[in-house]
């Protein structure tokens, strides 16, 4: 599938009968987090099955420390083949950030011995920062420039090298279909934020002011006005998955960010201004929060629904190419259970 040529925004979907979710029983819900529910099952990345039902879905109540960080990042290692190193990465720890920070690069190091590498592992590519998922990582500088030179393929020709999950607090309006819009970064107050455009000029595209973005989503179930959801994007822009989930009026739960520009009249849906809209702790509805045992005192610590779960690895041939798999996250795992949302049987194993 090839990116749009259009410069406007617009939405492609295919007709199609949204899944019904099976309605699940609803365990005793505690406050033992999914955080330490992997630090205990280490190596793991799920608990164990008489587990399940008491993990908590919300994030810690303060920061993690760099000892933390490290146990859970070396806990967190779903691949290792002596050249590359994947992690199934927790929500709300960035890649990148400014000096002093704990980021993943500024663990790296100390992740590097721990995992017994004489080279300083490198990122190849990664879950953004509020996202959980894979990570890919190498300190072989070869096998990092193989691995960045396929993704910028699998972009050209448009073939999508990533497939994330998200939990929606709404349903599409389509099973399937496509977004496709120009985005921006802008400075509003505070924040930078990305801000989609409408009726972009080819020379704003010329001097990369914005950039063309485009995402394959399919619903994979629904139940009760949540969905969980399949998104495969085609284009890299930071915040991209989040932005597109809001002009489909399904932000993802946990959204913190741009979910405050869907807002609600009698019921229905619709789009705010994104250059005048600020980010906002996200609100639930009374039914969802009532289904996920929260308060909305308490929703500043839900985490982003929102799980980078595959990513293409090249074979020899390209038609023997590889993919690799980040399991659900326990909070994750545990909001579909709450929401009786499923994934589909020959995906559940994986």
């Amino acid at each position: 599938m090839h990116p749009a040529t259009r410069s406007d925004m617009f939405l492609r979907s295919s007709p199609g009968r949204l899944l019904c979710g099976r309605k699940r029983s609803q365990a005793h819900f505690s406050a033992r987090s999914w955080y330490q529910m992997l630090l205990k099952q280490r190596g793991l990345g799920k608990p164990a099955a008489d587990d399940f039902s008491r993990v908590s879905i919300l994030g810690p109540a303060k920061s993690l420390d760099r000892e933390e960080l490290i146990k859970l990042l070396e806990a967190s290692v779903v691949h290792a083949d002596g050249t590359l190193v994947a992690i199934n990465k927790p929500p709300g720890l960035p890649v990148t950030g400014k000096p002093g920070e704990l980021t993943l690069l500024s663990l790296l190091p100390d992740l590097s011995w721990k995992l017994d590498h004489t080279e300083d592992l490198q990122v190849i590519k990664a879950a953004g920062k509020e996202s959980s998922g894979l990570v890919l990582l190498s300190g072989c500088q070869s096998t990092v420039q193989h691995l960045r030179d396929f993704y910028i393929k699998c972009q050209r020709t448009g073939r999508p090298a990533a497939t994330y999950y998200a939990v929606t607090t709404r349903i599409p309006a389509a099973s399937e279909g496509e977004v496709c819009t120009g985005l921006k970064l802008k400075q509003v107050e505070d924040f930078v934020l990305v801000v989609p455009m409408a009726s972009p000029s080819r020379q704003s595209f010329q001097r990369k002011e914005v950039k063309r973005t485009l995402t394959c989503f399919r619903v994979l179930d629904s139940h009760d006005g949540c969905a969980l959801l399949q998104l495969q994007p085609l284009t890299a822009f930071t915040g991209q998955l989040l932005v597109h989930l809001t002009l489909i009026l399904s932000p993802a739960l946990g959204d913190h960010l741009y979910s405050s520009r869907v807002g609600t009249v009698l019921g229905e849906p619709f789009l705010l201004p994104a250059e005048t809209t600020l980010p906002r702790v996200q609100v639930l509805g009374e039914s969802l929060l009532r289904k996920l045992h929260l308060q909305q005192q308490q929703v500043h610590r839900l985490p982003l629904h929102l799980h980078l779960h595959q990513l293409l690895l090249p074979g020899a041939r390209s038609s023997s190419d590889k993919v690799l798999t980040a399991p659900l996250p326990a909070f994750f795992s545990r909001t579909l259970s709450l929401l009786g949302l499923a994934l589909p049987q020959d995906q559940s194993k994986q």
